[in-house]
């Protein structure tokens, strides 16, 4: 049994630190405001933990060099370059033995690929929209899907690619749109049908058997916002833009549970989030898995959810930490 305190490293990307590189602040969202780290760090010592802030990969690296070492990590670094920058982190630790919360090398790599996110679920018997991935603007003529049609960056967060006209009611529109993100992120564009209907994020606590769901988290638009899906800008300025509200009825609770088998048959850890909506039919579809969720205290959805249903931050990073610990004493936990 693992003692009551931890000394828990911190690992983490800020915004300041790749600010003097040119950044722009869409590019930059992906990255953490210092109040995040604060509150994580000291939710962690409330907890009764000790604290190493550690900071990204290379940081962590050159950590790793000198010998040092920890009873975990908590890991929210989200990494810069690849298909691959969430699942970065996990994979120096893991070549160090090191235990670290959240989820493994293999499901941070799949979920941050929208693309490879949907056809994983889609085989496993689980409802995602019709799509089709356009990795070169010659491939818009192959597109086969019914309009209207939402398009965006195959692995980005925090909305980043989705603008004003990321919903798309033409050929011609959608042509435009791709060659822009493709020109834009040097990545493919997900191209999927748009769903009309309500929006829900499922925040998760727990891993495989043992995982919950924390509540539902429906998501509408103000006055002034961008009009018919979550845009960066509403996302950058959801205290103004965005209204959230805890979901508890019987059509929430189908959702809880869409997301829920989601969350298990992926293999994801700790908590998360799994977002999902509905189509003009009223059938609930996975938009997208978040295994690795913002974590500011009034501004990530996670923390917002579990606010929301009456608890306290420090209790939600101390939920973390004990799902972390209660999978690393279980046998051949993942």
């Amino acid at each position: 049994m693992a003692p009551r305190e931890l000394h828990i490293g911190l690992t983490y990307d800020l915004r300041d630190d790749y600010r003097d590189a040119g950044l722009s602040e869409e590019e930059l969202a992906e990255f953490d405001q210092p109040a995040t780290i604060d509150a994580l760090a000291g939710a962690l010592a409330e907890n009764g933990h000790r604290v190493d802030r550690i900071g990204g990969f290379r940081a962590l690296l050159g950590r790793l060099q000198r010998g040092d070492r920890w009873d975990l990590v908590f890991n929210i670094a989200e990494g810069r370059h690849g298909f691959g920058r969430e699942a970065q982190v996990p994979a120096l630790l893991d070549a160090f033995e090191i235990p670290y919360t959240f989820s493994d090398t293999l499901v941070s790599a799949i979920t941050l690929h929208k693309s490879m996110t949907k056809h994983l679920l889609r085989d496993m018997g689980l409802p995602t929209a019709p799509f089709a991935l356009i990795e070169r603007i010659e491939q818009v003529l192959e597109v086969q899907l019914e309009f209207p049609l939402l398009a965006k960056p195959v692995a980005e967060g925090t909305s980043k690619g989705i603008g004003e006209d990321a919903v798309v009611h033409d050929r011609a529109q959608l042509h435009k749109l791709c060659e822009r993100l493709l020109h834009q992120f040097r990545q493919p564009v997900l191209v999927e049908a748009f769903l009309p209907g309500r929006e829900l994020t499922i925040g998760i606590l727990g891993t495989g058997k043992q995982a919950t769901c924390i509540g539902a988290l429906e998501i509408k638009l103000l006055e002034g916002a961008d009009a018919e899906v979550a845009t960066f800008r509403n996302k950058e300025k959801c205290e103004e833009l965005m209204a959230y509200s805890l979901a508890t009825d019987a059509d929430a609770k189908r959702a809880e549970a869409i997301a829920l088998r989601a969350w298990q048959a992926i293999g994801a850890r700790d908590a998360g989030r799994v977002d999902i909506r509905a189509d003009a039919r009223g059938n609930y579809q996975i938009l997208e898995m978040n295994p690795l969720s913002g974590m500011h205290p009034t501004h990530s959805d996670l923390p917002i959810l579990w606010g929301l249903a009456g608890r306290q931050y420090n209790d939600l990073i101390a939920a973390i930490v004990d799902s972390a610990r209660t999978r690393l004493a279980t046998p051949k936990a993942r």
